[in-house]
């Protein structure tokens, strides 16, 4: 029995007797247009646009992105009014009356997600801070901090709502965003052999030579892009079938290795352990999944050995690394490593191809042992953290002291700046400790309070909290921060509730973590943010799909 979807009413269990008028079918059409150019202007044009090199490389791409999404929210709004035109002129506006009642008391349930009503409630908080900030004009525009102000915070959510209600999911949007990527990261490995090969860095102080890279400017804001990269590179390398697929998707992850470690920020590690990590919680369902998941261990443990023999025999030629980098490099064992791991995926691919035989389910429990070790692991983490803190054993700990101590010092001054944010809200007034300063106000609060003290003791002003979560705590409240966090959270939880089974979603997923990871220690700036939310926010489209 054939079964006529599109002329069915699932609600009303009756058959719709006549077809979707011309003006709905056409207004589809020309909102699917939109978002098509929308999301090519965001995931493929935004990461490689530049306008002044590097001297204006943050207000180049922050009013690139607002100016397209303006243009979207206005193309999608116009088209809107004309569809209700037709509709209240033809129809009496019985469509538009049906559209309405889907926000209806009894509808809105249905209607609304637990990400749409946790992106309202961060917005509505984020409005509401910038009322009651005592830097109104800032607060909206950011224009004294990074133009994470409200205005963009709104950006951010007329294009969620556009894009997770309105898109058709199609794999080749996440096509193009790797076509970039990988155009941002063959600059950026040029960058670190001194290249320059589109002379970005020909009128900049040499001090700043290695702390500028490819199209994003700072090493911190490339890697929370490259972030994004390997989490899509990683998960559809992962699940790929068709060998030609496979080989771009594994192209692509090797790239985004190789650029984020020749990136030289430590910030990478901290999405590099967050994939590492949660990879197997996905991957481990079967005996290729196993054997990809080497695959990539092995990739990655292979492209720091390389980078690490360049670095020796090339060293007046490159970059120079310093960092978690050296502390792996410097163990005795890697070399082993890397060989062992290339073994173990020779074994499998001789599993399959020498015996000769059809796999066997691979069953629950390798995600049952992943689970034990992810939960015992964090457990020592924090054990770690404890003791080299609380306890005052960070001696004990040697060269990994500079990481698990976490002082004044730590992440180039981060410690400090932490305590500062802290420190500043304490003494709020108790609307502000709800609300916050108002939305990318950290640094007007920074050089009123504390300026001084910064010049004094580091030669620098610190306008941003260096951990983004920190930043919204301070900026727009625990309630704005709460609600950025049940946003991401019940994101995920959707995408894995409705979309577990497809490697795009799930690539979405994990691009979203592996931002979040790094996010811990790093600002959030309209040039790798907004393709961050825009990632987001194709995930839930296909999860509409697939409800």
């Amino acid at each position: 029995m054939e079964i006529m979807h599109d002329n069915y009413d699932h609600t009303s269990s009756q058959p719709i007797l006549e077809e979707t008028p011309d003006f709905i079918r056409n207004g589809k059409r020309i909102i699917s247009f939109l978002l098509a150019l929308y999301l090519v202007a965001i995931l493929f044009v935004f990461p490689i646009y530049y306008r002044n090199f590097y001297f204006d490389i943050l207000g180049a791409k922050y009013q690139f992105y607002y100016i397209s999404t303006l243009t979207l929210i206005g193309g999608v709004v116009l088209t809107g009014i004309f569809m209700l035109i037709i509709d209240l002129v033809q129809y009496e506006g019985k469509f538009t009356t049906g559209f309405l009642q889907k926000f209806s008391t009894k509808n809105i349930r249905t209607t609304l997600s637990v990400p749409d009503v946790s992106l309202i409630c961060f917005l509505a908080i984020a409005v509401l801070s910038t009322v009651f900030s005592d830097y109104i004009y800032e607060s909206f525009w950011g224009n004294e901090g990074r133009y994470t102000g409200l205005f963009l915070l709104l950006l951010y959510g007329g294009s969620f709502f556009i894009v997770s209600k309105f898109l058709h999911f199609r794999s080749w949007y996440l096509d193009v965003f790797l076509v970039s990527s990988v155009l941002v990261c063959a600059f950026g490995i040029t960058d670190y052999f001194n290249l320059d090969i589109l002379h970005f860095k020909e009128n900049i102080d040499p001090k700043q030579y290695n702390i500028f890279m490819s199209f994003m400017g700072n090493i911190n804001t490339y890697t929370a892009y490259l972030s994004l990269v390997l989490g899509v590179s990683s998960v559809l390398f992962a699940a790929e079938k068709k060998n030609g697929k496979c080989v771009w998707y594994y192209i692509c992850l090797v790239m985004g290795f190789l650029a984020i470690i020749t990136g030289q920020s430590d910030n990478a590690y901290l999405a590099l352990l967050a994939l590492f990590a949660s990879l197997p919680f996905y991957m481990f369902r079967s005996w290729g999944g196993i054997k990809r998941y080497l695959i990539i261990l092995a990739s990655f443990f292979s492209v720091v050995q390389a980078v690490d023999i360049i670095n020796q025999t090339m060293s007046d030629q490159v970059l120079e690394i310093q960092g978690i980098f050296n502390f792996i490099v410097n163990f005795q064992g890697l070399a082993y490593i890397v060989i062992g791991l290339w073994i173990a995926v020779a074994a499998f691919y001789a599993r399959k191809y020498i015996i000769k035989r059809q796999e066997t389910p691979v069953g629950k429990m390798p995600c049952r042992i992943w689970g034990i070790v992810f939960l015992t692991g964090i457990v020592i983490v924090l054990w770690i953290l404890f003791d080299a803190n609380i306890a005052g054993n960070g001696e004990r700990y040697g060269a990994l002291s500079n990481y698990v101590v976490i002082d004044d010092e730590w992440g180039t001054h981060r410690g400090y700046i932490w305590k500062l944010a802290m420190r500043n809200y304490k003494e709020f007034s108790t609307v502000h400790k709800i609300f916050g300063s108002g939305p990318d106000t950290f640094g007007i609060i920074t050089v009123k309070n504390n300026y001084n003290e910064m010049t004094s003791r580091y030669h620098e002003i610190f306008d941003s909290a260096h951990n983004e979560y920190l930043q919204y705590f301070v900026t727009i409240g625990p309630f704005g921060l709460l609600a950025y966090l049940a946003l991401l959270i019940s994101s995920g939880v959707r995408m894995i509730r409705h979309a577990a089974d497809n490697p795009y979603m799930m690539a979405t997923l994990f691009a979203v973590l592996c931002y979040g990871a790094q996010a811990l220690v790093n600002i959030n700036l309209p040039i790798a943010t907004p393709v961050m939310w825009t990632i987001l926010m194709i995930g839930l489209a296909g999860c509409r799909r697939m409800e």
